[in-house]
């Protein structure tokens, strides 16, 4: 089965996320996407996550309908920050079967030369790439495949700040990511 692997903090995940999956998984030959919560992005500061559970809850909450979707708490269990290459590597030991794809957006590319092993990554998984606004950085390498997906340029930045002032997020997030949200009294 071939996978594609969509890292990401989901602080929270939101209906640019799912879209994305979504096209991936019906308009390329990935079979399933999972969504690897990342507990600690080496890139991000890690104040303004919420508790990793809760964001796994909140993924298992928007694709809880989808057949082709699985949410994915593997780095939970290995050493912080999480590298990518060593959780592709880990999830290659642990189902051989599979062969795994890295799913990001075109905005990473500018950066890509910098992530621990990305030659590692190019020629033993490969990148499905979608678009980013802004983004003009292309890699033309065999093992990137750039495929035409909605421009999305919603943040979860603006999500939560747009929670904390009191405003509506309708639209933005699953009803089921929302309620969560509001039950729990997340990113107040």
């Amino acid at each position: 089965m071939k996978i594609g692997l969509f890292f990401g903090s989901f602080n929270p995940v939101h209906i640019g996320h799912l879209i994305i999956a979504n096209v991936m998984q019906d308009r390329t030959d990935l079979d399933e996407v999972w969504f690897v919560i990342s507990p600690q992005n080496p890139l991000k500061k890690q104040k303004s996550l919420i508790h990793e559970f809760d964001r796994l809850k909140m993924v298992e909450l928007a694709i809880a309908d989808h057949f082709y979707f699985r949410a994915s708490d593997v780095e939970f269990h290995m050493p912080r920050p999480s590298y990518t290459i060593d959780t592709l590597t880990y999830l290659s030991d642990k189902f051989p079967l599979h062969e795994f794809k890295l799913i990001i957006g075109g905005d990473n590319l500018t950066h890509f030369h910098k992530w621990k092993n990305h030659e590692v990554i190019l020629e033993q998984y490969g990148l499905y790439v979608y678009p980013r606004p802004g983004e003009l950085n292309k890699i033309d390498h065999p093992h990137v495949q750039f495929v035409e997906a909605p421009l999305m340029d919603i943040s979860a930045t603006f999500i939560r700040k747009t929670i904390k002032s009191g405003h509506s997020v309708k639209y933005l997030l699953p009803q089921e990511v929302e309620d969560y949200i509001k039950d729990k009294k997340l990113f107040l």
